[in-house]
């Protein structure tokens, strides 16, 4: 056959999806599988985004303009406003899910043979858009013990190179659910202006806020406008994920400009979805106010739960609704496959993400997974039942 590309043998599996076919041979087999390793809420979406688009007079299903309709990019800005957040709507690109964005933005300021900076662990996707863009990813590792707090600044000068783009966060971080305080973003603003960099923030997550603390947008760091670039979604927020979509936001005028030509290259964002996402905009502040008090009870139920498990540590995460657990494992790869290949009680087992995936420094992360808490209190009790009686079971 036609020889394939290096790039696309080189692509990473998603450590999140790649045990999909096990858990799918496990529910084929009669069990039911508690799924702890995706961020899929099981919040209800906001009716007001469901009846509109059941209600869109529509008799062409047509293009939007590449940067999204400018009425929902009105609305975003004015969204942001409320934030403390000050955005114009020509800032902003609707883009097809927030990983759109995140390649938008790689695309606009790398080459092939460039380098990022990520602390690590990482969302695992930044790895697979690194490589689509033929980059390399720069880790500096965070520490379990910190909680996974921003690494030294000397950390990050260390792997700064004539190559060196950019510098990735996520805030809150996914998969460790921390949050940077403002200290941090100050910072890493000093670097970014300093080496003349960009710094791309993820967050997606950034309602998700806890223990009386708050988000810090890197758009707040007014000094470096021009170096800032915000990654957002829909899906997490609204728990819209099969929405897809989400957008690139910088007062960068060159850096947007650049970045729409990608946005022209796919035409443009989903017209329905771009309906639902716009609509979702006028969900009460009562709505987060819940879901936020959800989380917090299921964070706590888990954190909880996962230290009483002898041999378990786990940093408590202070935003979004992931933790990094350390398991009495060698290997939690080979773990999550017996999981769902070879254990159950009572016709249950669950499935985690064997956390190795969110580390680009090979031999990191081995014996950690990550968990997402999207499930009801009842379900992460009985799940961390599950995972207790499996380690007790469980022989490397």
């Amino acid at each position: 056959m036609p020889q394939l590309s290096q790039k696309g043998l080189m692509m990473p599996q998603s450590p999140i999806r790649k045990l999909v076919p096990y858990a799918e041979a496990a529910e084929a087999r009669g069990i039911t599988i508690h799924q702890l390793n995706i961020g899929q809420p099981d919040i209800k979406t906001p009716q007001t985004a469901l009846d509109a688009v059941k209600k869109a007079d529509i008799e062409v299903l047509s293009y939007s303009h590449s940067a999204g309709f400018l009425s929902y990019r009105e609305k975003l800005a004015a969204y942001y406003g409320k934030q403390g957040i000050a955005i114009e709507p020509s800032d902003i690109i609707i883009s097809t899910g927030g990983s759109e964005a995140l390649m938008f933005a790689m695309g606009s300021v790398t080459d092939p043979g460039d380098e990022i900076i990520i602390p690590e662990p990482f969302y695992a996707n930044y790895n697979g858009f690194a490589t689509a863009s033929g980059v390399t990813v720069k880790p500096v590792i965070s520490s379990f013990e910190s909680g996974f707090a921003l690494p030294p600044i000397s950390e990050f000068e260390k792997q700064i190179t004539s190559k060196t783009k950019a510098i990735i966060i996520c805030n809150p971080g996914n998969p460790t659910g921390y949050l940077y305080s403002k200290e941090e973003l100050d910072q890493l603003s000093e670097l970014v202006k300093k080496h003349d960099l960009f710094l791309i923030a993820d967050e997606v997550y950034r309602e998700f806020a806890y223990d009386g603390l708050q988000h810090n947008s890197v758009l707040n760091q007014r000094e470096i406008d021009e170096h800032t670039i915000m990654i957002d979604s829909v899906s997490k927020r609204f728990s819209m994920c099969g929405a897809r979509i989400g957008c690139i936001v910088s007062r960068n005028k060159e850096l947007m400009a650049t970045a729409m030509k990608f946005a022209q290259a796919r035409l443009s964002p989903p017209t329905l979805a771009q309906i639902a996402s716009e609509a979702a905009l006028d969900t009460p502040q009562s709505y987060f106010d819940e879901v936020i008090s959800e989380y917090v009870d299921r964070r706590d139920t888990l954190v909880a739960g996962l230290e009483a498990i002898p041999g378990v540590r786990v940093a408590k995460p202070k935003g979004a609704f992931y933790c990094i657990a350390e398991l009495p494992v060698k290997n939690s790869d080979d773990f999550a496959q017996w999981l769902l290949e070879s254990f159950e009680h009572n016709k249950k087992t669950i499935m985690v993400a064997p956390a190795a995936g969110f580390y680009s420094t090979p031999g990191e992360g081995l014996n950690q997974v990550r968990i997402a808490y999207v499930l009801k209190k009842e379900d992460l009790i009985e799940a961390v039942a599950l995972l207790k009686g499996a380690l007790s079971l469980y022989k490397d």
